[in-house]
């Protein structure tokens, strides 16, 4: 319950205004913001030469452009151009082609058809260049029309460049499962990072937990390339030791994390022969997305608050 509490206080902070504003002001100040222990940057090229770092040390990269829910088809159109651009940069830097995508920042709360049009757009030129791209999974309304346009697009073909995200709190998440898992679809698995009803979600860590090792196996069992993300030992260990069972080879699936999170446990997982993908999440519109990174583990607070003093000192 802790941590449906923890998550619930710090949806509600990131709709302050005061707070966005102090941290528009010191969270990405140049040399040390406080967060950036969790957000590569404000620009693509930070992104990049953060994403280089990491390739060169062994670890596998997905670029994450944070935005979300925007209001109007022109936002959408100008989100959609800037991953055209940032899909240029990529190119041209040689780090990993691999993105992550939200469909409301392509404008699926404006208008479904458009969300998709942009979304191909965007595959059509990621694809031209060797891009695998995830569509992120958001809180519990989006479920169906995340999937949903997932299917579309492998019937037109895209079955090879994209995949989604699957929340293993959400109830109807086995399901799910079973069905991306006919689809031949590839999924990561995530606890959830969102704030749920109790009619659609779990409502303690333990019944979350069950259901992530639950999900793991059956996409370990059947689907083409789980990915498994999470920051939890447990969690990994029970990975570990299900594919060890079933003989399952180190890179028939890969370890997921994010930046900033765990960097030990990461380096351990790199260490044993096991693929580590890190996601790097920059952009303008990083305060919500820090704000869920807090929500998931509060002790992260007392790093941040000495980050505010030491940047204001």
């Amino acid at each position: 319950m802790l941590a449906v509490t923890s998550k619930a206080v710090f949806h509600g902070l990131a709709r302050v205004g005061l707070l966005r504003r102090l941290a528009s002001r010191y969270g990405m100040a140049p040399g040390y913001g406080f967060a950036r222990r969790f957000i590569a940057g404000e620009s693509v090229d930070e992104a990049i030469e953060t994403a280089r770092t990491l390739g060169a040390k062994g670890f596998a990269v997905s670029l994450d452009y944070l935005g979300e829910r925007v209001g109007t088809l022109e936002l959408a159109d100008a989100a959609t151009r800037d991953y055209l651009g940032i899909i240029e940069r990529v190119v041209a830097s040689g780090v990993e082609r691999n993105l992550s995508v939200k469909l409301t920042q392509l404008g699926l709360d404006v208008d479904r058809a458009t969300a998709l049009d942009n979304l191909r757009r965007l595959l059509e030129t990621a694809g031209r260049h060797g891009f695998f791209v995830r569509v992120d999974m958001e809180n519990s309304p989006y479920t169906d029309a995340t999937l949903d346009i997932l299917e579309t697009l492998f019937g037109l073909g895209y079955q090879q460049q994209v995949g989604t995200v699957i929340q293993s709190c959400l109830i109807r998440s086995s399901g799910d499962v079973e069905r991306l898992n006919t689809l031949g679809a590839r999924v990561r698995l995530v606890k959830g990072a969102y704030r749920e009803p109790k009619s659609v979600a779990h409502r303690t860590m333990p019944e979350v937990d069950a259901a992530f090792i639950d999900l793991a196996k059956r996409l370990l069992d059947g689907n083409p390339y789980p990915a498994i993300a999470t920051h939890d030992p447990i969690m990994i260990d029970a990975v570990q030791t299900y594919a060890s069972q079933r003989g399952l080879a180190a890179d028939r699936f890969e370890f997921q994390m994010l930046f900033g999170i765990r960097r030990d446990l990461q380096a351990a997982l790199l260490a044993e022969g096991y693929r580590v993908r890190v996601y790097v999440p920059f952009g303008k519109q990083w305060f919500p997305y820090f704000m869920r990174r807090l929500g998931e583990r509060p002790a992260n607070v007392a790093f941040v608050v000495k980050g505010i003093l030491r940047d204001r000192d």
